[in-house]
């Protein structure tokens, strides 16, 4: 770890300085002493904190200090061009670390595939591996949840970037970093859900395809008996486009024309492949057949009218031809690159990505009672109990005419079922074969799918679809096991899960559920929640997989992710990891091939070693999982006290800039699930929530209520259990990293202002002294000085970031001050929307530079 440090500080610390110093040396708007003045106002920010100067005061001075202006827009205009500076030295920072990270990490160290082959090897258990990936794998759904603000041309910029600077290429870096200056980060207008399938088809294409097919056959090189050819270790999903919850703008044309971008992007990454493939293999009986490919992969992608020419199947028939011909005929000559090939159609077929459709459990249960009208049910269906209801729409009659609904929700819900057909026949099975349904609170809620999909045209014999219920808040996640029980004993489902392969998906969301119970109490929930399920699915001989609504920061489920799912033990049914991954989380972890190929082989790792060498510290037991109960409900009981507070959420909107997400421009869906309606904690979405208080630099969701908590265990003598808990639980130890990182990224000083406020002053302490009494508890668990002293390449990456942005944080505190006092002196200001685009505009880099949050 020495080692890794030094090389942080070599290759990023002592980088950022040296092309910061040429960076700031660039011309801003003909102005040059911009950068010399932002170096001089993060000094001048760091002692106005220390003195316990408010952002308000540190500006209004540095502006007397160090500049003549005196007009206030010739003040604004400054700040504005401190913000440009700002959010592009973030740029560099992760062009840097991207450059860096295969000297920094070990990738050959504990968690890849490297160390997992060794223990393997050592411990003879091929043949339990083998096993073992007849059904594992790890399928990463790409989501476009906005937490990243960096427009498609920008990170094309960080990625040329990363690779001059890889190389040493100074004057190409110098000419990188120009152009950065010039390339505006504010996007105009929302991106349409199209627009941002497109953005995370990129990272398909250039790392996703490349770092998967490179671990297969890594794999497949050191085990070529393990790999089991009728089972992906790797699968891709996909959300945009199809994830409709609370977003008007996603409908079934919407999907389908995902879809169609997904298969026409896959077959262009087996075109260029199979074209490099025809330079190299020109010897007699395998020259032909990779021509005629070429043409056919070019005829499809080009030519219309030939989508449904080519099948995966014959695609693969063909280069095991070829194989065949390069053993028998040609010595096994450029072997290796049809291989690679083979493995990628494996993995990712006609569709690249399986699209996934989501919608609210209340859109299907209105969509399900307006088509009763039409006769696909009985007339007073709405009248019925559950049961009866149940019952009725497990005989539901195909709907006629769509068009006699008059809702277009409505109809958007079946004509969506009838586009998952279009998709199937055209990408394949696999290319869209699941239903979620986002806050699942019965049995009903699932069969309400069932019944939609009789509706569309299905028969029960040949709905080809995995439905999906996804338990979210601390409620829903503790009645989840009772839920699916009821639906284990529908005889008319049980048949259905038997033609699904017997398997049963459930998803958790991690989000709404921090959000609702707080951070203990929402990952004790989710785990328990798991742990209940796998015991039911086990009774009743279902294997059951979970997926995993997983955000970027710990408070929404992100932090060391492979550590969580090594930590699972045997309570838990691990045949395969499913996670969402995205935001800021693809860029950071999965934004090249070697950073991806390293994170993918993490969570391969934590599953494999989960199940084959079973370590002692992740099943808990029964004293470790009482204890952990208790500290869950503790922690529920403070974080729930905050949350009741008369001004929590009214707190959140005056001092965060919680009101100005929706005019940010990054995501194509609303901020809130019921845009015309007051703001309110339920539909208030998990992103803005939490970004707001990252923003904020309070970040309540990542740690409030396990300092009192822990309290509450050391005055009650049982200190020592928890720290014996801390020492051999991976997954209390893992709950208890993730704190320290919301933690570490935490700066109290910068609202320090509001203490002292007649409305917000008790809340505004209520936080900082739970913060103070938390980071007292777990230093005194690590043993450390320092939070994330065990992670210190982290660590400073964290320091290094949360200095970049400091000016930020101060410039948007600063603009969310002018606006308040704006709005409550009742002052029209032709200043006032400038200050409103501060605010908006300080978001940007705030939030990206906090990649590392997961």
């Amino acid at each position: 770890m020495d080692n890794a440090l030094q090389q942080f500080k070599n290759l990023v610390g002592i980088k950022f300085q040296l092309y910061n110093s040429l960076f700031t040396a660039l011309p801003f708007h003909r102005i040059e002493k911009t950068g010399v003045l932002l170096s001089l106002f993060l000094i001048h920010c760091e002692e106005g904190y220390r003195k316990q100067q408010s952002p308000v005061d540190i500006i209004n001075s540095f502006l007397t200090q160090y500049t003549g202006y005196q007009k206030e827009q010739e003040q604004i205009d400054l700040l504005f061009r401190f913000i440009q500076y700002s959010e592009r030295q973030v740029v560099l920072f992760d062009a840097l670390e991207d450059a860096a990270f295969k000297q920094v990490r070990d990738i050959n160290g504990p968690g890849t595939l490297k160390q997992l082959a060794g223990s393997i090897i050592q411990s003879q258990k091929e043949e339990e591996l083998a096993d073992k990936l007849k059904h594992f794998c790890v399928r990463l759904v790409l989501t476009a949840h906005p937490t990243q603000f960096y427009p498609g041309s920008v990170l094309g910029i960080i990625n040329d970037l990363g690779k001059a600077l890889t190389a040493g290429d100074s004057a190409m870096v110098n000419l990188y970093l120009q152009q950065l200056g010039k390339t505006p980060f504010l996007q105009k207008q929302k991106p349409t859900p199209y627009d941002e399938a497109v953005s995370l088809i990129w990272y398909m294409e250039n790392v996703f395809y490349q770092a998967s097919g490179k671990i297969l056959a890594e794999l497949k090189s050191q085990f070529p008996h393990a790999v089991d050819e009728n089972n992906s270790v790797f699968r891709l999903g996909f959300w945009p486009g199809g994830d409709r919850d609370g977003n008007p703008f996603v409908n079934a044309a919407t999907t389908l024309k995902v879809a169609d971008a997904l298969r026409g992007s896959i077959m262009k990454c087996y075109y260029f492949d199979v074209r490099r493939l025809k330079r190299r293999l020109t010897f007699k009986g395998v020259e032909q057949p990779i021509a005629a490919l070429e043409t056919k992969l070019y005829n499809n992608l080009f030519i219309p009218g030939h989508q449904t020419d080519i099948s995966s199947k014959e695609l693969l028939q063909t280069l095991r031809d070829i194989r065949e011909t390069l053993i028998t005929q040609h010595n096994g000559l450029f072997l290796y690159m049809v291989d690679s090939l083979i493995s990628k159609v494996q993995l990712f077929g006609l569709y690249f990505a399986s699209l996934d459709i989501r919608q609210d459990s209340t859109v299907l249960t209105a969509t399900v009672e307006a088509a009763a009208q039409t006769g696909a049910l009985p007339a007073n269906y709405t009248s019925l109990s559950d049961t009866e209801k149940i019952n009725a729409l497990l005989h539901a009659k195909p709907v006629a005419d769509i068009t006699v609904l008059k809702d277009a929700l409505h109809k958007d819900t079946l004509e969506t079922i009838a586009a998952i057909k279009n998709i199937q026949q055209y990408n394949g099975e696999a290319g869209c074969q699941r239903f979620i349904i986002s806050h699942t609170t019965s049995a009903l809620n699932v069969m309400e799918v069932y019944g939609l999909f009789l509706m569309g045209g299905y028969t029960a014999e040949n709905l080809d679809i995995d439905i999906v219920p996804l338990f979210e808040t601390v409620e829903d996640l503790q009645q989840a096991a009772e839920t699916m029980r009821a639906l284990y004993h529908l005889q008319p489902y049980r048949e259905h899960l038997r033609r699904r392969n017997n398997t049963q998906t459930i998803m958790v969301g991690f989000s709404d559920g921090t959000k609702d119970g707080g951070y203990l109490m929402a990952n004790w929930s989710i785990y328990k929640a798991k742990d209940e399920l796998t015991r039911i699915s086990r009774e009743c001989d279902i294997d059951v997989v979970f997926f995993d609504g997983r955000g970027g920061p710990p408070a929404r489920g992100g932090g060391k992710t492979h550590k969580f799912y090594a930590s699972m033990g045997s309570n838990v049914a691990n045949n395969e990891i499913q996670l969402t991954i995205q935001g800021q989380t693809i860029s950071s972890n999965f934004g090249t091939v070697d950073s991806a190929q390293f994170n993918m082989e993490q969570l391969l790792n934590a599953g494999i070693t989960n199940a084959l060498f079973s370590p002692s510290k992740a099943t808990l037991n029964e004293e470790e999982a009482a204890l952990l109960q208790q500290l869950a409900e503790d922690s529920f009981v403070s974080y729930t006290a905050l949350k009741n507070h008369p001004c929590f959420l009214e707190y959140l909107g005056h001092a965060s800039p919680l009101r100005f997400y929706a005019e940010t421009n990054i995501g194509s869906r609303p901020a809130k699930r019921n845009p015309g309606a007051k703001l309110s904690l339920n539909d208030l979405r998990a992103i803005p929530f939490v970004g707001a208080w990252s923003q904020l630099k309070q970040n309540v969701t990542g740690y409030y209520g396990v300092g009192a908590a822990l309290k509450k265990m050391e005055e009650a003598g049982k200190w020592k259990e928890v720290k014996t808990l801390y020492q051999h639980s991976m997954f209390f130890k893992t709950l208890m990293d993730n704190c320290e990182m919301a933690m570490k990224k935490s700066f109290f000083p910068l609202t320090a202002f509001l203490s002292r406020h007649p409305k917000y002053g008790e809340l505004w302490n209520m936080i900082y002294e739970e913060y103070e009494l938390t980071k007292k508890y777990v230093l005194k668990l690590s043993g450390e000085s320092d939070l994330m002293g065990d992670y210190p390449v982290d660590q400073l990456s964290i320091q290094m970031r949360e200095r970049i942005v400091l000016p930020l944080v101060t410039i948007q505190q600063y603009g969310i001050t002018k606006v308040r006092e704006l709005e409550e002196k009742l002052i029209t200001s032709p200043q006032k929307d400038s200050y409103e685009k501060l605010v908006m505009r300080c978001s940007f880099g705030i939030i990206n530079a906090g990649r590392n949050s997961a």
